[in-house]
């Protein structure tokens, strides 16, 4: 498999940092999964560290896609962060940037969701 997936949080925000690449088969598989697990366990403040992506392919699109809306359906919400200039690109064109919220970096996407810590008084 050459996707590896990072957990931590921070301020009650959950981190997934994506390594490699999300394609047919078994990476969108255990990416899908990963989310479905966060999701169940009542994580509602997903973010994705797509950093260390390399490549993605229309299955690791539909993936994401499937996410998004299993997290909204699950009142659940799911940021991406760190894309890099091809996969901002693949995002433009398919016009899937306008379905999720995209920030430059974590920080960014962790201090924009509603009561986390970083943005509380």
């Amino acid at each position: 498999m050459s996707l590896k997936m990072t957990g931590s949080e921070v301020d009650g925000v959950s981190l997934v940092g994506l390594n490699g690449r999300i394609v047919l088969g078994e990476e969108s598989t255990a990416l899908r999964e990963k989310l479905k697990g966060l999701i169940a366990g009542g994580k509602k403040k997903i973010v994705l560290n797509m950093a260390e992506i390399e490549y993605i392919d229309s299955s690791g699109l539909g993936a994401l896609v499937a996410a998004h809306l299993s997290a909204k359906n699950g009142g659940a919400s799911i940021r991406l962060c760190n894309l890099g200039q091809k996969f901002h690109e693949v995002l433009q064109l398919t016009k899937l940037l306008t379905i999720f919220d995209v920030y430059d970096t974590e920080a960014a996407a962790v201090a924009s969701f509603p009561n986390s810590l970083a943005t509380s008084n």
